[in-house]
């Protein structure tokens, strides 16, 4: 078991001047390794601000169990200048460490070894007006919607299509969202929560890749704005899936004769392995599998060798392209 995880790498945001003290800002969500796990998130107390130095956060917060980042002290002029390279500059850019666990974190607890990285943008300029803003700001933030789910893991929630900081600063617009799939597709946006989920356990070695679409309804009165931006899902491996042999043989007759020159192929025996893909470096691929002579005869041992290839190939199970690997004696 591996514990809870981030179905992102990364997220971002961005932050004006003068933003009310409990603006909402992000959702973080965390899926779950088993059943019963519940997500505590954790905020690290400094501000990445370059690779040499940091400062102690007092702007940000996130609730501790549900992943919701805010600010907790509105950023002033003076404020964004102590944060940025220079007072000229229009933006600057800080990153946070949000930390998980399936306990409750102790004070300045910050070195748990399942994090995310969150870039926040700090603008020089208050915050624009709701009708300054294009469908597609108001909609999604400029992150790409891609997200990476374990295989075999309980189904849950894993993104918010909504934006807390839109939906906070523009409650007079009806900005409303719908998740596009193929039918039967294993995924669900709720209406009421704004939230997507998985909701089933997901086989790589079945379908490694869902792309799907995310629309979002802006309206305005009589005004009406769509605009449309791809979603998409990438499903981990998890080494559950044994090899086997394309024609059902493991064993492979090898006719020696006479005046062979070194390097000559007297025999062959093909495995696939639909489950990992070739790793580097390659030593470790190697390892997994190994190809022996049994023999007490030492002779044989020095005059032939088993060698081994392999290369990236691809299934088509459903119709659907999965990565795996063969393997070549």
């Amino acid at each position: 078991s591996f514990g809870l995880y981030f179905p992102r790498k990364e997220y971002s945001e961005s932050v004006y001047i003068d933003q009310p003290a409990g603006t909402p800002l992000l959702r973080i969500h965390a899926l779950r390794d088993s059943h019963g796990e519940a997500a505590h998130f954790h905020l690290c107390q400094n501000l990445i601000i370059s690779r040499a130095r940091s400062h102690e956060n007092h702007w940000f917060q996130i609730r501790e169990k549900t992943g919701l980042l805010y600010l907790s002290k509105s950023l002033d002029r003076e404020d964004f200048n102590m944060l940025s390279v220079g007072n000229w500059m229009p933006l600057s850019k800080v990153m946070l460490y949000v930390f998980l666990s399936s306990h409750p974190f102790q004070e300045k607890e910050c070195d748990s070894a399942t994090r995310t990285t969150v870039f926040l943008s700090l603008i020089n300029a208050t915050a624009p007006a709701c009708n300054a803003l294009t469908a597609r700001q108001l909609c999604f933030t400029e992150m790409d919607l891609s997200f990476h789910i374990k295989e075999n893991k309980p189904p849950g929630t894993f993104h918010q299509l909504q934006l807390p900081s839109v939906h906070h600063l523009c409650q007079n617009l009806s900005i409303s969202y719908k998740l596009l799939a193929a039918e039967g597709m294993p995924f669900r946006y709720n209406e009421n929560t704004s939230g997507v989920s998985v909701t089933q356990r997901l086989d790589r070695e079945e379908r490694e890749r869902y792309e799907l679409i995310a629309k979002c309804t802006v309206r305005e009165d009589f005004r009406e704005m769509q605009v449309e931006v791809p979603f998409l899902v990438n499903v981990l491996d998890e080494d559950d899936s044994p090899p086997f042999l394309p024609n059902g043989t493991d064993t492979a007759d090898a006719v020696v004769e006479f005046n062979r020159k070194e390097g000559t192929v007297l025999a062959t025996l093909t495995v696939y392995d639909a489950d990992t893909t070739p790793i580097y470096p390659l030593e470790s691929s190697r390892k997994k599998y190994t190809g022996t002579i049994i023999t007490d005869d030492p002779w044989i041992n020095e005059t032939f060798r088993v060698e081994h290839i392999f290369d990236e190939i691809h299934f088509s199970p459903n119709g659907s392209q999965v990565r795996g690997t063969q393997h070549e004696y």
